[in-house]
């Protein structure tokens, strides 16, 4: 049973990765704009507090997110609940495991980065990008250590929102395009948008 579970979560993997590469020019040019204006406006304010190597290997991690978000938006990797969550969890673990064990780099990076996968796997928020977050809690600079659980909140969860917001308007362009792939959301959103329709003159 098992091995069959992981041939079908493989098949269907395959299946998603490679309709993700059918898309026409259009949909190529949605995901470049969608991905060029959330990493520039994370590089741009990230750019005003950090300093360059921090931001570096932030836009590292971001930017891994964007090729899941912008690029492959029927993964179940790219999903909201995966990108905020898997980095949100990443980053308490990074912060965690430098407060318990400073210092210690080689115990540190492999720790901060194996419990982030194992806690996105139990709360089912896997996101690759995620272990970058935790590895760079612990092996970033000094403005960054010193922000402690701040870090959680900025700079990852501003450049994860953004990201996302980005992700809402870009991904959701044509009608090839639908993210996320929750159902509910869209017909909440086609609701909401039934709702500042201008009726016609009676």
């Amino acid at each position: 049973m098992a091995v069959q579970k992981i041939k079908r979560s493989y098949r269907k993997t395959k299946y998603i990765l490679y309709k993700e590469t059918l898309v026409d020019f259009k949909e190529h040019f949605w995901a470049f704009l969608g991905s060029f204006i959330g990493i520039g406006l994370i590089a741009y304010l990230q750019s005003q507090t950090l300093p360059e190597s921090d931001v570096v290997y932030l836009i590292g991690s971001f930017g891994a997110s964007s090729v899941l978000v912008y690029g492959v938006i029927q993964s179940p990797l790219a999903q909201p609940r995966n990108l905020i969550g898997g980095h949100l969890i990443s980053a308490i673990i990074g912060v965690t495991v430098y407060k318990f064990v400073p210092d210690i780099v080689w115990l540190t990076a492999p720790l901060a980065v194996s419990l982030s996968i194992v806690f996105m796997q139990m709360t089912k928020t896997l996101h690759p990008p995620g272990g970058a977050t935790a590895l760079i809690a612990v092996t970033g600079s000094n403005e960054i250590k010193n922000l402690g659980y701040w870090y959680v909140f900025s700079p990852v969860l501003s450049g994860v929102l953004i990201l996302l917001a980005v992700a809402l308007v870009f991904n959701n362009m044509t009608s090839n395009r639908q993210y996320p792939t929750h159902k509910k959301y869209h017909q909440f959103r086609k609701r909401v948008a039934s709702v500042f329709k201008i009726k016609p003159n009676d």
